[in-house]
């Protein structure tokens, strides 16, 4: 299953494809061209869920992506800010000095709202992997 996840913010939001072999393809866009960017990415994927965190704007999210095609869904996404920064530092370890400071205490850089899509991604097929084992 492939799946595209939203992580919705007021300005900008998220985004990332994850397919059977991991990460496809992630980025960060504006509400402005949210839309038009989950539409292109559902049709070069082949994307059969589109995932959206039920937090900050996640209704104003989920209104612009209605009428996709694709099946939109609202899902939790309590905690990935938190998981994102961490995830977005095993990627991109500090350098120089910031080595010394607990990455605790350390902000990325750069916006990294596309790594908490990643995870809202994994959580979903995580949980959906759980439930058919179960049914099994």
């Amino acid at each position: 299953m492939t799946v595209l996840a939203v992580d919705p913010g007021r300005h900008r939001c998220g985004i990332a494809v994850y397919g059977p072999g991991g990460v496809v393809a992630r980025r960060i866009a504006t509400l402005g061209e949210l839309a038009d960017v989950v539409h292109a990415w559902a049709e070069a994927y082949h994307v059969d869920r589109v995932l959206v965190g039920n937090r900050t704007a996640g209704a104003a999210v989920l209104a612009r992506l209605s009428g996709l095609g694709v099946p939109v869904e609202a899902v939790e996404e309590q905690g990935t800010t938190l998981a994102a920064r961490r995830r977005y530092f095993v990627d991109h370890p500090p350098r120089g000095w910031r080595r010394l400071v607990p990455l605790s205490l350390q902000v990325p850089p750069e916006p990294y709202d596309d790594y908490a899509a990643i995870l809202i991604a994994e959580a979903y097929l995580r949980a959906r992997a759980i439930t058919r084992s179960r049914q099994s």
